[in-house]
């Protein structure tokens, strides 16, 4: 099968088609074959191995120190299943799907392996595979961490680095929930934030959130330039900080803030479920959920993706497509 493949760390030049071995199934495994993924920041990082401060020995425990450990980056899938494993009972060759496969990574690829009792689930029927596969990076990101707190009409939330893949999800979700959302992005993405929900936007270039005086029942810290000390003021009491990017500092001391200040400090999204992505789904198909999708680039331009990415300016998700190739695994029941 073809596929993104590096086998160093450094730009985006070091990605290059080549072709692979199709992964074999286990008796539990799903096997789709992948018409769309996206390039996403947490692909920079594995692949520039450019990490928040302190955290490069957890990372390179995760993707290798000298060498990659998995050599087919993307963390997110959509596409129809090929064939199963013998003892898979809740899909078939044939149903579409979306998967997050996480720190495997190996969704830059014509296919990928995900376990049945992973985050998998039915593809909304309303969207095509690329709008699909938006939905999944961002969107289990900003439920894994939003689902630390409850949220309701007056709850007022606050998402720094609104505009990004997990940004432009979590405005949604809080949204949706009855929040009151304030957005902080550029100037140039303030229309996008509002047509998602925001009710408020912040021009970072032009204010800093921290220091209006305005507190906040959730932040949402997307960028990973709001820690605890910067932001405890503009916090309500018994409010949340919610770390989606935080460095080894903001990740070790989180619990110690937690216990001192009555205030949750959080860098943990927890696990990955198939419940949250089936929650996204009716979101999406309900209306609740858009697809933001930036750009789209065949696989056959993953390099100018990787490039793209690597300015930190995309709005919501790079799209990857073009993996679906000829080659057949078979629909059909693994023995």
């Amino acid at each position: 099968m073809r596929a993104a493949v590096y086998r160093r760390f450094g730009p985006p030049q070091v990605v290059q088609v080549e072709e692979v071995p199709t992964p074999s199934l286990g008796r539990g495994d799903v096997l789709v074959r992948v018409h769309a993924s996206t390039v996403s920041a947490a692909d920079h990082r594995a692949r520039s191995r450019i990490v928040p401060r302190g955290l490069w020995l957890l990372a390179a425990l995760g993707i290798g120190a000298f060498r990659p450990r998995r050599r087919v980056l993307g963390m997110d899938v959509a596409g129809v299943v090929a064939a199963v494993g013998a003892d898979v009972t809740r899909f078939r060759p044939g149903d579409e799907v979306v998967a997050m496969l996480g720190g495997r990574f190996g969704g830059h690829a014509e296919y990928a392996r995900v376990p049945q009792d992973g985050a998998i689930t039915a593809k909304p029927r309303t969207m095509t595979f690329e709008e699909a596969v938006t939905l999944v990076f961002g969107g289990i990101t900003a439920r894994g961490f939003l689902d630390h707190v409850v949220l309701g009409p007056g709850t007022t939330v606050l998402v720094n680095g609104a505009s990004g893949a997990v940004g432009t999800a979590a405005v949604q979700l809080a949204k949706q929930a009855g929040a009151h959302v304030t957005a902080v992005c550029s100037a140039a993405n303030a229309e996008l934030v509002t047509s998602l929900g925001a009710d408020r936007v912040i021009d970072y270039t032009e204010g800093d959130f921290a220091a209006d005086g305005r507190t906040y029942d959730v932040i949402v810290d997307c960028v990973g330039n709001a820690p605890f000390e910067r932001v405890e003021a503009s916090l309500n009491p018994g409010g949340a900080l919610l770390l989606v990017v935080a460095d080894l500092r903001g990740v070790l001391l989180a619990p110690w803030r937690s216990r001192r200040s009555g205030k949750l400090v959080t860098a943990s999204v927890g696990a990955y479920r198939a419940e949250d992505l089936a929650h996204l789904v009716r979101l999406a198909e309900s209306g609740h959920l858009q697809a933001v999708i930036d750009r789209t680039f065949d696989l056959t331009e993953v390099v100018e993706a990787h490039g793209y990415v690597d300015t930190g300016r995309k709005r919501g998700a790079v799209v990857l497509t073009g993996l679906a190739g000829r080659s057949g695994a078979g629909s059909e029941r693994a023995r």
